[in-house]
């Protein structure tokens, strides 16, 4: 006898979410805790499981130490251990603590290039027992992405690839698209000005360039505190932003 019209649909839909690599089914989220943000975001908030990108918001050292000071708040608010994978040893963890990721949650691994680290990564993606894994690399092709989105697919493990450049040519890569879920670029703007003399909190421009299922969006927020959480600026918390000539505001 044929299969009846309604489970030959179930079986397609099915079908059709793990083609898509489980699009379908809700995933558990890492909120941001601020609306502003988490409303862009499918579920409300970053997608556990899945692979996320990061970058600094031009070639120099400040902004890609911006990128991977908001990679290492995301992981801080996770549970478990972290899987930190480098090529060369320029990690400052004091830094990473002071964004809520303390030391002795980190397993730092230097791998001996890109290939390696992207087989680290990977197969922390799969071991399933760590609470996020985070890679710098300068290039990611979308066989590499998707291998590394997959593996956290299957263990809910978030992953993050904090794209960092050796040189200006690789730069041009980060617009080549990829299997991530979000794709964030961080720029570092003045810090908050104090009443006395001396630098206040630093502050970034955080732009969400792709979102699956999502809206891009840039929101100007206060870098991440001891709990790796960010905040906006507190003019535009109460509601009263700015309107100086050139500013960019979070979008609304």
């Amino acid at each position: 006898m044929p299969k009846p019209v309604v489970s030959s649909i179930a079986e397609l839909r099915e079908r059709i979410q793990r083609l898509e690599g489980g699009a379908g089914r809700a995933r558990k989220v890492l909120p941001f805790g601020l609306p502003q943000i988490d409303r862009r975001l499918p579920g409300g908030g970053l997608a556990l499981g899945c692979l996320h990108e990061v970058a600094g918001g031009g070639n120099g050292a400040v902004d890609g130490a911006a990128a991977a000071l908001f990679a290492a708040g995301v992981a801080a608010r996770t549970r478990g251990k972290v899987l930190w994978c480098v090529t060369r040893q320029d990690l400052f963890a004091p830094a990473l603590a002071q964004a809520g990721l303390l030391p002795g949650r980190v397993i730092f691994v230097e791998a001996g290039d890109e290939k390696a680290l992207l087989a680290c990564m990977e197969e922390g993606l799969r071991h399933g027992g760590l609470g996020a894994v985070v890679g710098e690399v300068a290039r990611l092709s979308m066989t590499a992405s998707r291998r590394l989105q997959l593996a956290a697919e299957g263990s809910g493990t978030i992953g993050i690839a904090v794209r960092r450049w050796r040189r200006a040519t690789e730069v041009a890569d980060f617009g080549q698209p990829t299997a991530s879920v979000t794709r964030w670029r961080v720029s570092v703007l003045p810090s908050e000005p104090l009443p006395v003399p001396g630098v206040g909190r630093p502050r970034w421009l955080l732009e969400l360039i792709r979102c699956r299922a999502g809206e891009s969006a840039d929101f100007e927020v206060e870098s991440c505190d001891a709990q790796g959480r960010i905040a906006l600026f507190s003019e535009m918390a109460g509601g009263s932003p700015q309107t100086e000539s050139g500013r960019r505001r979070a979008s609304s």
